[in-house]
């Protein structure tokens, strides 16, 4: 059949027409699913999560996640990247020598190579004039110190050192005045209440960390296996890593209540398991205004071995619970000039009412050389009596009691062949963990020729007593050695487990 070219362009038209007209019809019915590219190109406006659930905001949630915000925004420009190098002396051969043709008769790279570390930590703005305070563990053995601040960096000068809390002060010239943070009063402080840490954690990328949590517990002592003297700490689950050391710990106040020290892991890990320690504030305060007036930190000294109670020594003296710090040895120096006794329980210092030994220490430390302060004690009969102190120099007691522990290691190495022995003080029962109320003498060393080697006697094992009688110092061992009697049973304590050994003094 023929069909014109009229007739096949009217077919034409119309089956586009009809199309076109098609498509209108199934859009506007939607007969056909959107596709991505139709979502792209017509609904580019469409709500997205249209009807999904909200927390409906009241006052209580809005102002705790503006006091986060707030208090963030407040201190960060108060912490800053520390940054510490050191040389490093090292030997043996390196990399590359496994490489060379030349290796075996080459010794050149087994002499001493000189290598450069780096070590990173945080530290808190505490005076505008550019003080910071940090750990001392950041900035031990540095060779150099930079501060970073806004991707500045500055040169750092040690102010001074304080080992014996692991607090360190160093110093910045910056050209204009430093946002020095608010210090808190950390004797304030509650458990279960909100802290943010601040630092930076692992790297210098991650400077300005925040991170929250709460406080777990406070006046936390004998939880670092490091030399750290005067431990007080204020523990949080607030996220402390690598890198924060020396950070602020903050409440919501924006106030300084401590500064991040250290963390508990177990086994490879090294990271945060929610368990941290931060120095508190008035802590740092002391230590950071006495290193910034002369470099070091000067306290008094009471000159007592002291130790805690157990409830059962509290009921002996007739306390119903165990406050106080034992006074577990001889005293020396000002504690003997004013009367205080061995076995004396001091429950009271300048007014303070005392909880355990590390509670008379920092108070104490609190105070200088020289004062004169009303000291509470129980004798042994159960008398109370207040006393005057006037506190001596710790410094120049420490030199003292060494070259006294000098002389009386000499005087122990002659009392039972092969050992030397130590009284158990408070110092002694914190490294070897000893439950308070033990005594005795501690074995510091064993003869590995001596007879109590031989008898399986170790370093750390405790003499409790010696031939049936209880031996708390040197001088009591000696008193039973006046004898003619040669032959020593000594009763000894290892993990809490009571053993005896036999011991000749011939």
């Amino acid at each position: 059949m023929y069909i014109s070219k009229k007739m096949l362009v009217l077919m034409a038209f119309a089956v586009v027409l009809g199309t076109i007209i098609g498509l209108v019809i199934a859009s506007s019915l939607n007969f056909t699913p959107d596709t991505k590219a139709g979502a792209y190109l017509f609904r580019e406006n469409i709500a997205l999560g249209d009807n999904a659930g909200r927390v409906e905001e009241n006052d209580d949630l809005l102002q705790s996640r503006r006091a986060f915000v707030s208090v963030a925004r407040l201190v960060t420009p108060s912490v800053v990247s520390i940054t510490s190098e050191r040389k490093v002396e090292r030997t043996g051969r390196d990399f590359f020598h496994f490489w060379r043709d030349d290796r075996e008769d080459d010794n050149s790279d087994e002499q001493p190579r000189t290598e450069r570390q780096s070590g990173l930590g945080s530290g808190v703005i505490i005076h505008s004039d550019g003080y910071i305070v940090t750990n001392n563990h950041v900035i031990d053995g540095a060779d150099k110190i930079y501060v970073t601040i806004d991707r500045q960096r500055y040169d750092a000068e040690i102010v001074g050192r304080d080992t014996s809390t692991d607090l360190a002060v160093i110093k910045i010239e910056a050209d204009s005045s430093l946002p020095a943070i608010a210090i808190g009063n950390s004797d304030k402080i509650e458990v279960g209440e909100w802290v943010l840490a601040v630092g930076n954690p692992f790297s210098i990328a991650l400077q300005h960390t925040i991170t929250a949590g709460i406080v777990s517990g406070i006046g936390r002592a004998n939880v670092l296996g490091r030399n750290i003297e005067y431990e007080d700490f204020i523990q949080t689950d607030a996220a402390i890593n690598p890198g924060n050391s020396g950070g602020a710990l903050v409440n919501l106040s924006g106030e300084l209540i401590g500064i991040n020290t250290a963390i508990y892991s177990r086994g490879m890990s090294s990271g945060n398991i929610g368990i941290g320690f931060a120095i508190p504030s008035n802590l740092v305060s002391f230590v950071a205004r006495q290193l910034i007036a002369g470099g070091r930190v000067i306290r008094g000294w009471l000159g007592v071995q002291i130790s805690s109670l157990d409830m059962k020594t509290a009921r002996a003296y007739g306390l119903k619970r165990p406050l106080g710090a034992l006074v577990s040895g001889k005293p020396t120096g000002p504690a003997a000039a004013a009367g205080v006794m061995e076995r004396d329980i001091i429950v009271g210092f300048a007014g303070v009412a005392i909880k355990d030994h590390n509670h008379l220490m920092h108070v104490v430390a609190r105070h200088k050389p020289g004062e004169e302060v009303p000291v509470e004690v129980i004798h042994e009969n159960g008398e109370r009596e207040t006393l005057t102190v006037v506190l001596g120099d710790r410094d120049a007691s420490l030199y003292s009691e060494s070259r006294a522990r000098q002389q009386q290691r000499r005087r122990s190495q002659s009392l039972i062949p092969g050992l030397t022995l130590r009284a158990l003080d408070a110092e002694l029962a914190r490294m070897l963990r000893i439950e308070p109320g033990v005594s005795g003498l501690v074995i510091l060393e064993v003869d590995k020729n001596s007879e109590a080697a031989s008898e399986g006697v170790e370093p750390g094992d405790i003499i409790t007593a010696v031939n049936g009688t209880q031996v708390a110092a040197l001088s009591d061992l000696e008193e039973i050695l006046q004898g003619d009697e040669k032959n020593l049973l000594v009763q000894l304590l290892r993990d809490e487990e009571k053993f005896f050994v036999a011991l000749s003094v011939e």
